[in-house]
């Protein structure tokens, strides 16, 4: 592979996807903005979001000053050499960093200090899986810490919420993690569910719903009514954007299942910010970019 094509195309991605919101994105919050009372505080802060998301994209800059963990999955090859692809994506992180894309945002978990190219153990989070394919599939998450900080882990049942080892425990759990956030993580947020797992692979596919559009639907029925009716309770809790009142806490919730023990009933939730930032791309064998995507 040439090492100076992945680098660049990497970090194309990473500039993208911390200055341009996706389009998703965006239209979900103009239209929750269209639900809002004129004048209201509820109006202002999505306002003022969306010219935030203009300027950004027109100064090419990042959304926020927080651009937060930074979290690849990479669909390869059978075979491909990903120890290769590892050191590309390091090395456009730090490129990345110095141009301005990202923040110095990666600190020592003992001393504080800062890593000034954002390169450390654990960051960038980095995930592969192989399969049957002849190109390269990049995903990235930017997850602001203050949104991570929003995330919840219950254990069911659950006394405190009367919630039970079913879907009704579920939509309690969830609704409580959003009450929880009030305006904190800068809502209005997304939320990623993940439904059983242990409580490390719970908070992962959590994670991974947010690389699901905004405007897709479950393709398990139970779970594209329990992401509906999810929505519809949120906007009546009167948290708003920034928790200043009004019917747009949510812009949507994401919930997927895995297999888990008979002992554990974990319901895991992730909380995205409104900058939603998550972007992809589809790399040929050499690096070369063949389609972008979000």
């Amino acid at each position: 592979m040439r090492h100076v094509h992945w680098v660049k195309n990497l970090k194309e991605l990473i500039r993208r996807t911390s200055t341009d919101l996706p389009a998703d994105v965006e239209g979900s919050i103009r239209r929750a903005l269209k639900h809002e009372a004129r004048n209201s505080h509820a109006s202002w802060v999505l306002g003022t979001i969306l010219e935030n998301a203009a300027l950004a994209r027109k100064q090419g800059v990042p959304l926020c000053q927080d651009t937060g963990t930074m979290i690849f999955h990479f669909g390869v090859p059978v075979g491909f050499d990903t120890n290769a692809l590892l050191a590309s994506t390091r090395d456009a992180v730090a490129l990345a960093t110095r141009d301005g894309y990202l923040r110095q945002n990666t600190v020592d978990a003992i001393t504080g200090a800062s890593f000034a190219t954002n390169v450390a153990p654990s960051s960038p989070v980095v995930s592969f899986q192989q399969g049957a394919r002849k190109t390269v599939d990049v995903r990235l998450i930017l997850k602001g810490g203050g949104s991570e900080n929003m995330g919840h882990q219950y254990s069911l049942p659950d006394t405190d919420l009367d919630a039970g080892r079913d879907l009704e425990g579920v939509r309690r759990c969830v609704l409580d993690a959003a009450w929880r956030a009030q305006g904190n993580g800068c809502a209005p947020g997304v939320l990623g569910v993940c439904i059983g797992g242990d409580r490390s692979t719970g908070y992962w596919h959590s994670k991974e719903q947010f690389l699901r559009r905004l405007n897709d639907r479950s393709e398990v029925t139970v779970l594209a009514r329990l992401e509906e009716r999810i929505m519809r309770d949120a906007r009546r809790l009167g948290i708003g954007p920034m928790g200043l009142g009004g019917r747009t806490t949510l812009l949507g919730v994401k919930v997927g299942a895995v297999s888990r023990v008979p002992a554990s009933y974990f319901v895991t939730v992730s909380y995205m910010c409104w900058a939603f930032r998550r972007r992809g791309v589809l790399l040929g064998p050499e690096g070369g970019v063949q389609r972008w995507m979000y």
